[in-house]
């Protein structure tokens, strides 16, 4: 079965592009209102060709169940400031009637080996195409700044050691990790500070404005 990529494609980008728009006009709600947003920025991406025609062959995906089994073909990260706005985040998908929450896996509380962290929700989102409404899979990854930071660095080494690292490469990103959560962990710990700090630094920018 030959696929057609671009038009295969062209549903997730969409749903990418909607999505993006989606999040960060809610975001924008919340500080138009002068409050604290627990989404702090919204990034987006399709799946590459090469990367989807690499995980058929991995995970033995055959074209025909291609937009079921493979859940991340689009892909949104939502990015918060502290933990405690993950879960915000969360709850704010799941009240929402344009899109169905189909799965959820917690990296927050269990932490995956590496020491990766992340929350990520699937869902059910349909895109207006010329020959009507079309139903598709997306995925959703909620992190804070730190955690983002932590997996950005792991997934770039992970080009170079395919996921197979050297046991000091191993043990320092555990470690860093941690850290990468015990600053999340004070962090939240002052969030009222920050987020005082964040109202009256808001406000002074208007003033400058206006």
């Amino acid at each position: 079965m030959e696929i057609d990529w671009d038009n295969f494609l062209w549903p997730y980008n969409e749903a990418v592009r909607e999505l993006k728009v989606k999040f960060r006009s809610l975001r924008q709600g919340f500080l138009t209102k002068g409050e604290h947003s627990p989404i702090e920025f919204v990034i987006g991406r399709v799946k590459t060709v090469d990367s989807i025609k690499e995980k058929m062959t991995r995970r033995v995906i055959s074209p025909d169940v291609i937009e079921t089994d493979m859940q991340d073909i689009a892909g949104i990260r939502i990015v918060t400031q502290f933990v405690d706005d993950i879960y915000k985040v969360v709850d704010l998908i799941h009240a929402r009637d344009d899109m169905e929450v189909v799965e959820e896996r917690d990296y927050i509380q269990n932490a995956k080996p590496s020491g990766y962290r992340s929350y990520h929700m699937v869902i059910n989102y349909t895109v207006y195409l010329p020959e009507g409404p079309k139903k598709l899979i997306a995925e959703i990854q909620i992190r804070t700044l730190a955690m983002n930071f932590w997996a950005t660095v792991e997934h770039t080494l992970n080009y170079k050691y395919q996921g197979v690292y050297p046991d000091d490469i191993s043990e320092r990103l555990k470690s860093t990790a941690e850290a990468a959560y015990k600053l999340d962990e004070e962090m939240s710990s002052i969030k009222d500070e920050v987020q005082e700090a964040q109202k009256i630094f808001t406000k002074n920018k208007g003033k400058e404005k206006s």
